[in-house]
């Protein structure tokens, strides 16, 4: 079996992730051990982000002619990717709570919605909280006035019954 015809499953599989994904962040992972990388894997698959470690020729194939053929250039060394097809900050939020306790990971670079993030940027995305989080936010500032209104108008409906 020839070599191509052993990688094409591979950026196969990696185009198929990339194909809805809404956010790729591009970390490196050297120096991580087994039971930070196991805990590591753990919170990102509970957020439904792929987390893998592919060969960077792969990846620089896969993302040919997508908006993450952008990260080429921070694909080298150790690389790992997280992938997120629902919420696009989830990778980075995730990534960066758990780089607290593993000095050793690291954000390259990576492509929110389109749009190259270098690690700065990879840093201040992760700041954002989730969609779910903003929205219940939203909720809580519209409801505000409403409620304060009601209460207003109860103390008056109060007041006049009172002077009745």
């Amino acid at each position: 079996m020839a070599k191509v015809e052993l990688k094409a499953p591979i950026i196969d599989e990696i185009k198929g992730h990339v194909a809805d994904a809404k956010a790729i962040v591009v970390v490196t992972y050297c120096g991580i051990n087994v039971e930070q990388d196991t805990a590591l894997r753990k919170s990102l698959r509970e957020a439904g982000v792929v987390y893998k470690v592919y060969k960077n020729t792969f990846l620089k194939r896969a993302f040919e002619g997508t908006d993450y053929a952008q990260l080429d250039g921070v694909l080298e060394g150790t690389t790992a990717v997280a992938i997120a097809k629902e919420d696009a900050t989830a990778p980075a939020r995730i990534l960066a709570d758990n780089m607290k306790n593993i000095p050793a990971l690291q954000f390259k670079a990576g492509v929110i919605d389109g749009t190259y993030y270098d690690e700065a940027g990879c840093k201040v995305i992760a700041t954002i909280p989730s969609r779910e989080v903003l929205i219940s936010k939203l909720l809580g500032s519209l409801q505000s006035p409403v409620t304060n209104f009601a209460r207003v108008l109860k103390q008056i409906a109060e007041k006049q019954q009172e002077n009745a």
